[in-house]
């Protein structure tokens, strides 16, 4: 019975110390994330394509979209597809920006 309960206790620690690692990983936003974060969180990307995307968008200006992250070598749309729901576009003037809601924005006339 001692030993049962140990193991109980054992198995709750090391939930316990899982629990963090869960609720860290989550969204980045890739206007506004350096490069080590970057290849943290998203995968695929390591710390040179990392380094790339934050290269760009210094150069380029930030991104309005995930699909913008196709502009950046190294980066295919398989990988964008992988990672879209870890991908938040909030720190640039693009807002967080979506296809749909771009597309749902009224044309202007051609007068």
């Amino acid at each position: 019975m001692f030993r049962t309960l140990q193991r109980r206790l054992c198995e709750l620690a090391l939930a316990a110390m899982l629990i963090p690692c869960a609720v860290l990983a989550g969204p980045v936003d890739i206007n506004s994330a350096d490069a080590k974060t970057l290849a943290r969180e998203l995968k695929g990307i390591g710390l040179s394509r990392a380094q790339a995307i934050v290269d760009d968008r210094a150069k380029n200006g930030p991104f309005k979209s995930a699909d913008d992250l196709a502009r950046v070598k190294g980066i295919g749309k398989s990988v964008v597809e992988e990672n879209r729901a870890n991908i938040k576009v909030a720190g640039g003037k693009g807002g967080d920006a979506s296809e749909k809601s771009r597309e749902k924005a009224p044309k202007p006339d051609a007068d």
